[in-house]
């Protein structure tokens, strides 16, 4: 599968053997991490990957992505589709390295992986985001989400992918 090239980015579709790199935190030969990768939440979310992969066999393109920085090669991140598209609907999440937070990576990002949703007859993607992570909340947005609710700590997001496109590349 190809790499999603995006002005600033590679989002790179990871197989099983890398996401166990990742989650044990050990990089191979050829890896090129940040200093900072992988974080916690990067953990979380490829060991969710490696569970689902194991239950229904390989995931790509509507799996984990791990987020590479251009400009150095460095893995700074990762994000990708959470289970498996139902009734046209598929939810994300994503993160990155501290190092990496407040340069718009996490809403490049966002808008890549929309596109791959929307070529594959996804109609809705869903997220969520904690309320008090008001940077998590203005990249759902600025990449054409809405809040639709909450659920106790978390507020829940919607882009319908069917209706005229208002994603923009975030800033």
């Amino acid at each position: 599968m190809t790499d999603i090239q995006t002005s600033r980015l590679s989002l790179h579709a990871i197989d099983t053997a890398e996401g166990e790199r990742i989650v044990a935190r050990r990089p191979g030969d050829g890896d090129a991490w940040a200093e900072d990768f992988p974080f916690d939440g990067d953990v979380i979310g490829v060991t969710a990957f490696l569970r689902s992969t194991a239950a229904h066999g390989d995931q790509r393109p509507l799996g984990h992505y791990r987020i590479t920085r251009s400009s150095d090669g460095n893995a700074i991140g990762g994000i990708g589709f959470k289970g498996r598209p139902d009734g046209g609907c598929i939810e994300i999440g994503y993160g990155l390295s501290p190092s990496a937070r407040g340069q718009g990576y996490a809403g490049e990002a966002l808008v890549a992986l929309l596109g791959i949703a929307a070529e594959h007859g996804l109609s809705r993607v869903i997220a969520d985001t904690t309320k008090d992570n008001i940077a998590s909340q203005r990249t759902l947005e600025r990449a054409g989400f809405n809040q639709v609710g909450d659920d106790g700590d978390l507020y829940l997001y919607e882009v319908l992918l069917n209706a005229p496109s208002q994603r923009t590349q975030p800033q």
